[in-house]
């Protein structure tokens, strides 16, 4: 039972990492000639098809993270339905990718997770629900890169249809 407890500075060392991992695949790099930043999952997410089910798996990553960090259902939810919401608007051509540069979900998450550090008792963490909750966030995943899939092939039939 010792050992489900974590000092506070391990939570907050945990954020500020995942806060570099957000920075990194949202924002790391500028624009030229603007104050406006990209980042590695908006230029993975430029590879048709596996861009973006790839740019998904690195953001479920934080999501799991904070699953372990003691997040509940109705917060991981809420960074699921980011992820969700950005990896299916990325799969449309030009304006998915430039949706997928402006949302930022991972930096969404990253605010939401820390918000959730700084009002939650440390107690709370790795409790009984943690398994569940980290399964919840393995279906989510396997549902969303199911969903991308389809979608990638409904287009590829839908263009090849309208070609032939």
């Amino acid at each position: 039972m010792a050992d489900a407890k974590r000092v506070p500075d391990n939570r907050g060392d945990s954020a500020r990492e995942l806060g570099r991992l957000a920075w990194l695949l949202d924002d790391a790099i500028r624009v030229p000639f603007t104050s406006y930043r990209i980042g590695l999952d908006g230029l993975i997410g430029l590879i048709p098809g596996v861009g973006d089910a790839a740019g998904a798996m690195m953001s479920l990553y934080i999501v799991a993270r904070a699953a372990r960090l003691g997040a509940g259902p109705g917060l991981l939810l809420r960074m699921l339905g980011n992820v969700a919401l950005e990896s299916l608007c990325g799969l449309v051509p030009v304006l998915g990718d430039l949706f997928d540069f402006a949302f930022k979900a991972n930096r969404r998450n990253v605010a939401l997770l820390e918000g959730h550090l700084n009002t939650a008792p440390v107690d709370g963490e790795g409790g009984r629900s943690l398994r569940w909750l980290l399964l919840l966030v393995l279906a989510a995943a396997v549902l969303l890169l199911g969903l991308m899939f389809w979608a990638v092939i409904a287009l590829v039939q839908l263009l090849a249809g309208a070609m032939g």
